[in-house]
């Protein structure tokens, strides 16, 4: 078993940000896609396909496979009681519906409560999340939950801006249409001048001056 596979195979804590139910098989993955290909009425005794569907089981794999990471938290020392925001983390993930990719960008702040986190854990914690079958609505919420649950902060807001390729290459063809979704909890929720803050700095590159 590679090194890979034991990390998408392994059944860790409830709390981990990836839960898969088995370990990958790329073998079956392989003839899986070899069907496929027949089913579709592709020539697979071809030189461009002969080793797709090899390829493509990998391909699967390196996408389902988020590299393991403890969320490293230190003491709030300083007491440092203002916003901390990354933006603009890069990310990639499967729509599960149709298993084509929905890419974006990602902006992952907090407030600080007794804690706080290594800056490099939430660009981490989003491609964690993003290493799976996903609805981009769904992802929004589950990385502001882990960061709810794990760093009890005083206020926490995720907001992801996406193409959906299910939604560009095919159906209603909407090519470079972005999806923007949003949770905020705590403070920035709750707090006006918090909020209205976190959305100033967090919105979406596109609308930025």
């Amino acid at each position: 078993m590679t090194a890979a596979t034991a990390a998408i195979g392994a059944r860790p804590d409830p709390s981990s940000p990836v839960l898969l139910a088995r370990p990958l098989d790329l073998e079956r993955a392989t003839s899986a896609v070899a069907d496929l290909l027949d089913a579709l009425g592709l020539d697979r005794r071809t030189d461009g396909l002969a080793d797709t569907p090899a390829r493509v089981a990998r391909m699967f794999g390196e996408l389902l496979t988020p590299e393991p990471f403890e969320a490293t938290t230190f003491p709030n020392d300083a007491g440092y009681d203002e916003l901390v925001l990354v933006s603009d983390i890069p990310f990639t993930s499967l729509c599960e519906h149709h298993l084509l990719p929905f890419r974006g960008t990602a902006h992952v702040g907090y407030l600080p409560g007794e804690r706080i986190v290594g800056l490099s854990k939430l660009a981490r914690l989003v491609e964690s999340f993003a290493r799976r079958p996903q609805v981009q609505e769904r992802m929004t919420a589950q990385i502001a939950d882990w960061l709810r649950d794990h760093l009890e902060p005083r206020g926490v807001g995720v907001v992801l801006e996406a193409e959906h390729l299910c939604m560009s290459i095919r159906g209603v063809r909407a090519d470079g249409a972005r999806t923007v979704t949003s949770t905020l909890y705590g403070l920035l929720r709750d707090r006006p001048a918090a909020r209205q803050e976190f959305l100033e700095l967090a919105r979406p590159s596109r609308g930025r001056s």
